[in-house]
């Protein structure tokens, strides 16, 4: 059917006639999709991956603190269990690293994968750092390295024909449960 056709239940421009949609609100979702918290340039004073650090850790979201590096959940999650591995240092990418901090960082992420294995039973993860506005950074000022975990059929009818992602347990439920993890 034609995108003009007349047997098409929703009207072009989408405005007044249902589209069979169900509506998830997620008010938390706007201040990411407005840019708030992101770093214009560099100023460490803007940043939230600065600022986190100086919050208490369920405040934050941090699952471990190392020396030049820490694990946070990450606020807009991919999938549950999801975590970011950030320096302290404020720094845009990874050629920026020292050996210490490029270690740690290896070290945590190993950790991460084998922390969220053991609580959520997750049988893949996505890894990796997205260098840069073009490379795909949400906040480009600060690196981080992310630990997705990943379930087959996890990106099931839901966000295609229901256009609704689930995530099964509050943040600071699943921080706490990778913190104790963390520590054991």
């Amino acid at each position: 059917m034609s995108e003009h056709s007349d047997e098409s239940p929703l009207r072009q421009d989408g405005i007044g006639e249902p589209d069979q949609l169900e509506r998830l609100w997620t008010p938390y979702r706007m201040a990411y999709i407005r840019g708030e918290n992101r770093p214009d340039h560099h100023g460490e004073e803007e940043c939230p991956f600065c600022r986190i650090p100086a919050l208490p850790d369920e405040d934050g979201l941090i699952v471990h603190r190392g020396t030049t590096a820490y694990v946070v959940l990450n606020l807009y999650p991919y999938s549950p269990g999801h975590l970011m591995v950030c320096p302290y240092r404020h720094i845009p990418g990874y050629v920026d690293t020292t050996e210490e901090e490029s270690t740690e960082i290896a070290a945590l992420t190993k950790q991460a994968v084998r922390v969220i294995s053991e609580v959520s039973k997750a049988p893949g993860f996505n890894i990796g750092m997205n260098q840069g506005a073009a490379g795909g950074a949400g906040i480009a000022a600060h690196l981080h390295q992310h630990v997705v975990p990943r379930w087959v059929g996890d990106q099931n009818f839901m966000p295609i024909i229901g256009r609704t992602k689930t995530l099964p347990e509050l943040l600071g439920d699943t921080r706490n449960l990778l913190g104790e993890a963390w520590r054991a």
